[in-house]
């Protein structure tokens, strides 16, 4: 009741708009009328912030829409109007509405002038028939066709047609057409310009014609003037075109201006059937654009707005920070709207039609890499437990309808989180890690009282690095896992940065490997088993001689090379780049022997793969083509010699049952009723960009996969930390103090957990791997070009 006697108390928000998001985000806002937007960028020219261009685009829709609108007026056609607002366009609707106005704006542009051009030559040929019809009264006999026969009255021809054949009496004509207003004035001029050297002769049209300009329709009047000499001639026509009469070519032989009367009848009829069809089209073309002129000018108007409202708001590197004034009452609404505008919904894109589907490789290798960056058995087992609580609940209405967006989340994605929580387990079982403490499950395969006896270790020594080249200090291999001596070892942090590394480049290779592979069952579908060889093959060739090669040298050296050797032993990194530079290092030692033409064979069978993945799939596209239109030419003529000989009666049997699929039969009429055409250029710009982006994405998606290993060691770091500086300290006493103590210490270690380790870096590693499948996995064989399959049912009506 308080905003009935005062105002309604408001509040200053502050809000954070993703990238990708912020334009759905606004539109929600602007569809609920909740906020004022504050320019965050007063100091910021008009026309240098963020969606200058965008803008642009609005208003050319917008002058186009106005050109649509003026033409709708001009004809008379009413736009209708609904009270139904249409939501603002998405960009991609929005590319769609500019192209359909500006076709439509052109289309409609082209008729009009056809029309108009029509309209005009139709006037004029029927001004000038109408001279040849009403004129003839003066020059001679009327042709019977037109008007009965007349007695001689004072309408009869001025001349006989005997003294218009002498040359010294011979008269020249102009006929043309006036209006009303300005025949007197024309008349007079007319006279004392010419001194009586001319006879004008004036009679009104049999029929009324339409101004093209003012759309009056005005009854004009025909004018023939008979004078003598060119002098006099030439006088006449600058006076006539001084008051905008229209002139028109007059025969002095009469059998000339009956013919010319007769070729204009025709001429008329034609255009009158021409103008016809054409302001039927045109009727049609003004129908479809009044039906949808106003919803698109709302939605664009709506999309110019909302690229307003941008433009106020703050950009930083991922997001945009906008405020806003709102209503105190209203912030569960405005909290409400953001949610549901910044939900992601097919972010990568609809599969298209029969594509294969990456969801059913993702759901396994998804929570295996995220287990590779969040690896740790307790982290792991809390966020099993955790999602197999909510799956145990699912069917409780309670959590099933909760309104609380994060708790939706992990609802909506619970058996995702359980896997992720299992794999989690399983690699924390393989880096020995539980709160970032190893645990002894088999005996160490390492001899510590051997080394210490050596050393001559003291419970004061500091750590030092495991040395396996001592007799006696290295007995066997860890049956599973990271042995956990590691962890008393002041080289654990070297190890393991070589490890999870070199663990990175292997799953990145093999995961990218079979991104392609799964390109090829693409292939195979759609029939295209020509690209297997001329994109697959190349794609993997490249691919594997360059990355699959380094992974071959990892896992050799890790076979050949001991630890006895480790002084000696090659660098992987010195090599990769001796390959790629065609050289030899003298100080860094061979694998195997013949290495470096091995090396050299590979970069050129790579460096081969790129013209045939350039120019390979073009090149079979254009042949094809070239042979269809072949078989289309033979198809034609053999068409052609059959019609020929074909029997002057039908076959009048009962047609046969078509069995055959309609997407056969349109397929056949489509090639039966010719081909699209070929743009070459077209295809090799698309292919051009596509080898540019796989080899260099080979590149930077091998460097992206490392990912894995720095997440990986920033867990493990960021829980060990934890571990010290809090856990531990409760351990430091034994007495029954410490014992209290001990509780508030892990109560603060358990938050920090769950809200640093848990919700953070589970969060961190949850969105890269989700950016690992997104680009380095599925642009292997994944085009998300498709759309949603909508079908009839009555219950999405309720």
């Amino acid at each position: 009741m308080g905003s009935m006697f005062r105002g309604e108390e408001v509040c200053l928000a502050q809000l954070f708009l993703q990238n990708g998001s912020e334009y759905q985000c606004v539109s929600e806002l602007g569809e609920l009328g909740l906020v004022e937007f504050r320019d965050l960028n007063q100091n910021v020219n008009s026309f240098q912030r963020r969606f200058v261009s965008e803008i642009r685009r609005c208003e050319d829709m917008e002058k186009t829409f106005g050109y649509l609108e003026q033409e709708l007026q001009k004809a008379g056609v009413e736009i209708p109007v609904s009270n139904i607002s249409p939501p603002a366009p998405m960009p991609k609707d929005a590319l769609r509405i500019q192209e359909e106005s500006e076709q439509l704006a052109k289309e409609l542009g082209a008729v009009s002038g056809s029309r108009q051009t029509l309209r005009q030559n139709l006037r004029e040929l029927r001004e000038y028939a109408n001279i040849l019809r009403e004129s003839q009264r003066f020059t001679g006999p009327l042709p019977e066709s037109e008007v009965p026969w007349l007695d001689r009255t004072e309408n009869d021809p001025l001349l006989d047609n005997a003294v218009s054949q002498r040359q010294d009496l011979r008269i020249s004509f102009i006929a043309g057409v006036i209006h009303p207003w300005r025949m007197n004035s024309f008349e007079r001029l007319l006279w004392r310009a010419c001194r009586g050297y001319l006879i004008v002769n004036f009679v009104e049209m049999s029929e009324p014609m339409e101004d093209l300009v003012t759309g009056e329709s005005v009854t004009q009047i025909i004018f023939l003037i008979s004078y003598w000499g060119e002098r006099i001639g030439e006088k006449i026509k600058k006076i006539a075109n001084c008051f905008h009469c229209h002139m028109y070519p007059y025969a002095e032989d009469e059998s000339s201006r009956l013919d010319t009367l007769r070729e204009l009848l025709i001429k008329i009829q034609d255009i009158q059937k021409v103008l016809s069809q054409t302001e039927g089209y045109l009727s049609q073309v003004l129908v479809r654009t009044a039906e949808v002129l106003h919803p698109w000018k709302i939605k664009v108007r709506k999309m110019k707005h909302i690229y307003l409202i941008l433009n106020l708001c703050s950009v930083r590197e991922r997001c945009l920070i906008g405020e806003v004034w709102c209503p105190v009452a209203d912030l569960p609404i405005l909290q409400g709207a953001l949610a549901r505008a910044s939900e992601i919904v097919d972010a990568y894109g609809v599969a298209a039609y029969q594509e294969v589907n990456p969801a059913v490789y993702t759901i396994i290798t998804f929570p295996f890499l995220f287990a590779v960056m969040f690896g740790d058995v307790g982290h792991g087992l809390l966020m099993f437990l955790f999602a197999l609580w909510l799956v145990l609940s699912e069917d409780n209405p309670k959590y099933k309808y909760s309104q609380d967006e994060i708790f939706n989340m992990c609802f909506g994605g619970r058996y995702l989180i359980l896997l992720m929580g299992a794999f989690s387990i399983y690699t924390g079982f393989v880096y020995n890690e539980c709160f970032s403490q190893a645990t002894v499950i088999f005996p160490s395969g390492w001899s510590v009282a051997t080394m210490a006896k050596v050393k001559n270790w003291t419970v004061d020594s500091p750590p030092e690095p495991l040395d396996p080249n001592i007799t006696g200090v290295f007995i066997a291999p860890y049956p599973f896992g990271i042995d956990p001596i590691w962890s008393l070892s002041s080289n654990r942090l070297t190890f393991l940065n070589s490890f999870k590394m070199k663990m990175s480049i292997i799953l990145g290779v093999c995961h990218m490997t079979f991104g392609v592979f799964l390109g090829i069952f693409n292939y195979i579908h759609f029939r295209k088993s020509y690209r297997i060889l001329l994109v697959s093959l190349p794609e993997l060739l490249f691919l594997l001689c360059l990355f699959g090669y380094l992974v071959f040298m990892v896992i050799y050296k890790w076979l050949a090379w001991h630890a006895q050797d480790a002084n000696t032993a090659p660098s992987l990194l010195i090599h990769f780049i001796d390959m790629f530079l065609f050289t030899q290092n003298e100080g860094n030692h061979s694998l195997y022997d013949g290495q470096n033409v091995v090396q050299k064979v590979l970069v050129v069978v790579a460096l081969l793969c790129v013209p045939i993945l350039l120019l390979g799939d073009p090149i079979c596209l254009y042949i094809q083509h070239r042979r269809k239109n072949n078989d289309h030419h033979q198809h034609i003529q053999h068409s052609l010699n059959n019609e020929e000989r074909s029997p002057l009666l039908e076959d009048t049997t009962e047609p046969t049952e078509i069995t055959e699929p309609i997407e056969n039969t349109h397929k056949k009429a489509k090639d039966q009723h010719g081909h699209k055409e070929f743009d070459v250029s077209d295809v090799f710009l698309h292919q051009m960009i596509h080898t540019i982006e796989f080899c260099l994405g080979c590149i930077s998606n091998t460097a992206s996969y490392l990912r894995l290993w720095a997440l990986s060691l920033a867990h493990a770091q960021l829980s060990e930390v934890l571990w010290q500086m809090v856990m531990r300290q409760g351990f430091i006493g034994l007495s029954f103090v410490w014992g209290v103590v001990i509780v508030p210490v892990f109560a603060a270690f358990a938050v920090l957990t769950v809200a640093i380790l848990l919700v953070m870096e589970g969060l961190s590693a949850f969105l890269h791997a989700l950016r690992l499948h997104w680009v380095e996995f599925q642009n292997k064989f994944y085009t998300g070009d498709g759309y949603k399959f909508s079908p009839f049912s009555f219950e999405t009506l309720f």
